[in-house]
């Protein structure tokens, strides 16, 4: 039990908190990240503690060449206690893969949040779309057509919690792009099991789950309030601060 692994109490004055692994990338696996350098591996950690704004984990970014990583410990350093479970990773091994991702009906234009919102156009494509959608056509497309749910690299922000929020980076001011999306679920419990991968469906829609994990939950990971926390980056250097932000 988590219990059992964390000392009960507050941490010695002069006990460092080690910060927990969270995600190690390689960009021969995602050519979608853009290095500095020579750097072809980015290793992603947070603080198991809440911080503000907004009650999150804190992150940090570490671009690195795997070549130079020979120091590995069997063990890696666990922390005195954490908030709670939700910030300790389960560990497992990630197997990519690439999909078109499709904007969130909030960041849709005027004109083609209108086209979504139109029942007449969902018949007359023929699409497969139950009657019961009728009254909001664009609860469909959120939910079944736009942006994917679950961990993943780049792809569109998963907007709910606010209203499309622009980040902008704190040194050059471009406006800063998707980095990864840290879920707290790869799908939901109801409609969302359309994500599921063919070989989780079976295990997505069965009354119990094996040895009681949950298959759209595999990294245990739980952030805000079932929530998705997102990191993004400044596009013109890899090298500016990052921001993270909570939906």
């Amino acid at each position: 039990m988590l219990a059992e692994r964390f000392a009960v109490g507050p941490a010695p004055a002069d006990c460092p908190v080690p910060m927990l692994p969270v995600a190690q990338l390689y960009v021969r696996d995602i050519p979608l990240l853009r290095p500095p350098g020579q750097a072809d591996l980015l290793q992603i950690l947070w603080c198991p503690y809440d911080h503000d704004p907004y009650h999150k984990p804190s992150t940090a970014l570490f671009w690195r060449s795997a070549a130079e990583v020979v120091d590995v410990l069997d063990t890696p350093p666990e922390p005195y206690e954490v908030n709670w479970d939700g910030y300790l990773p389960e560990p497992c091994v990630l197997a990519p893969e690439a999909i078109t991702d499709y904007p969130h009906s909030l960041d849709l234009s005027p004109h083609m949040r209108r086209m979504v919102e139109d029942w007449s156009r969902w018949q007359a494509a023929g699409a497969d779309v139950d009657s019961s959608y009728a009254d909001c056509p664009q609860e469909f497309y959120d939910i079944h057509l736009s942006d994917a749910p679950g961990w993943k690299v780049g792809g569109w922000p998963p907007w709910g919690r606010t209203d499309p929020e622009p980040r902008s980076c704190a040194v050059c001011d471009a406006r800063m792009v998707p980095l990864l999306t840290i879920a707290s679920f790869e799908w939901d419990g109801g409609e969302g099991h359309g994500w599921a991968p063919y070989e989780d469906q079976d295990a997505a829609t069965a009354a119990g789950h094996c040895c009681g994990q949950n298959p759209s939950q595999p990294t245990k990971v739980e952030v805000g309030s079932t929530d998705n926390m997102q990191i993004y980056v400044c596009p013109a250097s890899p090298e500016h601060p990052h921001a993270d932000l909570i939906q």
